[in-house]
């Protein structure tokens, strides 16, 4: 049962991070935008359950759950607390070997490793991610999760600077999120 070390705001005023003493997660990442698609994720699915919740992010030691906008944080944060509480700890996976990745665009490799230097580290700790879904020609397309998914200023400030670092690498390359 994980115990809450720190519930903190993020740049996102519909979203709130909160920090664990154990882990509920060994590395991958588990976001959901509904109901639905949390289906097989007991932790979600109790999130979801409380009135207001519109997404669930979670890696590690932290969650980030944003809300629709219409309740009351204090309230809310109360709610929330429970089921995070009476959550399971992660149990440490059992490593595997994995295969070698094959090679890729030397433009993406290098725009991968800008951006897990650069941009990740500040969206991790704002309870945010994303993802790189394509680079097909000049068009960069990303996948903003957590507190990134709906905070207006990861679809304009953080898009315009995640741009401007992979232009360094490639001049002509646009970025979306989708």
């Amino acid at each position: 049962m994980p115990k809450i070390a720190e519930i903190e705001d993020t740049p996102n005023p519909n979203a709130v991070k909160f920090v664990l003493k154990d882990r509920i997660a060994w590395g991958a990442a588990k976001s959901y935008a509904s109901l639905e698609e949390a289906a097989d994720d007991e932790l979600a699915v109790r999130l979801f359950g409380i009135e207001h919740v519109s997404n669930v992010f979670y890696m590690d030691n932290w969650i980030t759950v944003t809300q629709d906008g219409e309740a009351d944080w204090p309230d809310l944060v109360r709610r929330i607390a429970q089921p995070i509480r009476e959550a399971k700890a992660a149990e440490m996976p059992v490593r595997t070997e994995t295969e070698p990745q094959q090679d890729e665009d030397p433009r993406l490799s290098a725009i991968r490793k800008v951006i897990e230097e650069r941009i990740r580290p500040m969206l991790l700790g704002d309870g945010g991610d994303l993802e790189i879904m394509t680079l097909c020609g000049n068009l960069l397309c990303i996948r903003y999760y957590g507190t990134c998914g709906s905070c207006p200023s990861s679809q304009a400030g953080t898009l315009v600077a995640i741009e401007n670092l992979v232009r360094t690498i490639e001049p002509g390359i646009e970025v979306v999120a989708v």
